[in-house]
């Protein structure tokens, strides 16, 4: 490029040297004072001469910048081809990991425990808590014998005291109801802890349910789950109770198809339009809605029990009274000595013909995960859990340790909830996985010497489902169930039913549950040695304590 520009500059005195009026050539005179002549063409020379330096250098100039701007190209275009290289390498990383992650869990856990159609139930051996002490065979023996044994004879009296009491207290609740438009309260049924011989709480608590059904002409019309394909995660395991007519397949309100008496109430309207706002207002189903609503139901019974009580109250030596107002069917008799004896009357619906109720309330508090809305109502398979617990141990070795397991662990939990607070683990999910072990393990090794193992195997049950975050309903979706069990065919062939589903949702919750998991098997040792006291001399060399493994 500088030999064109000088190339050009040499055009251009050439150019001007030859032009005819600075240089005339032809017909010219030589002029009279040559000395300025030449000199001028020096000064004119020199000018040109420098014009050319001044343009080689800004040439020059040039010449750098863009060579510095190609450099400056060059090296961004190396850098971000550096930084793809090293982003596509880190990507490739992360998915070898992933890779190798999800291949180590799936070898090291192995099929789900409780998963449906699967072979073999039993959790993995590779599935344990490292680090973990827990007591030994002797130790455990001799707690389960001195400290939980013997509430056995005191659930017995307590049994037969409550439920004596509780027939009382509802044949007056039916005499003060008024048979023609109110709700039938049926006989009571009694589940849970108390009624399947594993309670070790205290004080020892009975709860009872108290099926009710509408008068005529109306009934109750269940609309479970599983019913429907697409079912948000919160209400898996609820159901809604449509008030209907009796002969119609309609489900709406029937004032208006039939001519009530004047001593006739309808459930779903007051039968004074121009009546006050309280007449007005719906009786047991939500506002506008021929839903069966719990708070309402909870208000009437509630009311039911209190005028049933001033009824009876002249023949008791002691008190009655609520023991929780958010829960109208958790009582308490209260002795003039000061002690007392807690109960729960909890009002349900049947579902269709079975043994399945519709729960109105939580006597213990609200599960976790459980919707706000108060026309869904929790499916309890409380009466099947205990008829197959009944069944079980008729085919287990005499002196099984079934239930023993599952009280020693319920003792733990409780204990530690005491200590670290509410998690989301709860007593239920100790029992599901006990139902859960009892189907996969064989009768033979459930005898009283197994005890050790099979707590072991309840805790790494546990553990595993933790990790995994699934927890399967043992009824619902579970083809293994015994078919004599007569659980309806609908929940039989369900999807199964997952109870560690909020802890996918609520990750907090989750990580305080396992934290406190681990907290309670490392206080095992200490709470059971505490509570045992002594141990018999005679196997003292043997107390120790030993790593699961």
């Amino acid at each position: 490029m500088t030999a064109g520009i000088f190339r050009v500059c040499l055009v251009v005195v050439t150019a001007i040297i030859n032009h005819p009026i600075l240089f005339p050539w032809e017909n010219a005179t030589i002029p009279e004072n040559e000395e300025e002549i030449i000199h001028k063409m020096r000064a004119h020379q020199e000018k040109l001469q420098l014009e050319q330096l001044r343009l080689e250098e800004e040439v020059a100039r040039m010449e750098k910048e863009k060579e510095a701007l190609k450099q400056d190209a060059e090296d961004g275009q190396q850098q971000n081809e550096g930084r793809l290289a090293w982003d596509l390498w880190s990507t490739l990383c992360m998915i070898v990991f992933l890779m190798i992650e999800l291949w180590r869990q799936d070898y090291l856990d192995g099929i789900p425990p409780d998963s449906p159609g699967e072979e073999d139930d039993l959790p993995s051996p590779r599935t344990t808590f490292q680090g973990i002490i827990l007591p030994d065979k002797v130790t455990l023996s001799h707690f389960y014998e001195r400290c939980i044994r013997g509430t056995t004879g005191d659930a017995v009296r307590t049994r037969e005291f409550v439920e004596g009491f509780v027939d009382d207290l509802l044949e007056a609740l039916r005499s003060v109801c008024n048979r023609d438009s109110d709700m039938e309260v049926e006989d009571f049924i009694g589940v849970g802890s108390m009624y399947e011989n594993w309670r070790v709480d205290k004080p020892l608590l009975c709860d009872l349910f108290v099926p009710f059904t509408p008068p005529e002409p109306y009934r109750f019309r269940p609309e479970v789950w599983c019913l429907s394909k697409s079912v948000p995660l919160d209400l898996q395991g609820y159901g809604q109770i449509k008030v209907g007519w009796l002969n119609e397949d309609s489900v709406g309100c029937i004032c208006g198809k039939t001519k009530l008496g004047e001593d006739l109430l309808c459930l779903l309207h007051s039968k004074n339009k121009m009546g006050s706002s309280s007449e007005m207002e719906d009786l047991l189903c939500f506002k506008d809605s021929p839903f069966l609503d719990m708070d309402q139901v909870m208000k009437w019974f509630q009311t039911a029990l209190t005028r049933a009580w001033q009824q009876i109250s002249h023949k008791y030596e002691f008190d009655l009274a609520f023991g929780h107002l958010d829960t109208p069917g958790s009582l308490k008799i209260k002795f003039r000595s000061g002690k007392f004896i807690p109960f729960n009357l909890i009002p349900v619906v049947q579902c269709e013909d079975s043994d399945l109720y519709f729960v109105s309330h939580f006597p213990r508090g609200r599960p976790v995960g459980a919707p706000a809305s108060s026309t869904h109502w929790f499916l309890s398979f409380a009466v099947y859990e205990r008829h197959f617990l009944k069944m079980i141990t008729k085919a287990l070795p005499e002196n099984s340790c079934h239930l023993s397991c599952l009280q020693i662990a319920s003792f733990l939990l409780t204990k530690q909830n005491r200590l670290t607070g509410v998690s989301g683990l709860n007593s239920y999910h100790l029992k599901t996985a006990l139902l859960h072990l009892l189907l996969a393990r064989s009768a033979s090794d459930w005898g009283s010497g197994h005890l050790e193992s099979r707590l072991n195997d309840l805790l790494r049950f546990l553990e595993k489902s933790l990790l995994e975050k699934k927890l399967y309903h043992f009824f619902v979706g579970n083809q293994k169930v015994p078919a004599t069990m007569g659980i309806p065919e609908l929940f039989r062939r369900a999807e199964p039913l997952n109870l560690f589903c909020p802890f996918v949702l609520q990750r907090s919750l989750y990580q305080k549950t396992v934290d406190s998991f681990y907290e309670m098997l490392k206080n095992a040792s200490t709470l059971i040695s505490e509570y045992s006291l002594h141990v018999p001399v005679d196997h003292s060399s043997s107390h120790q304590k030993r790593t699961l493994s």
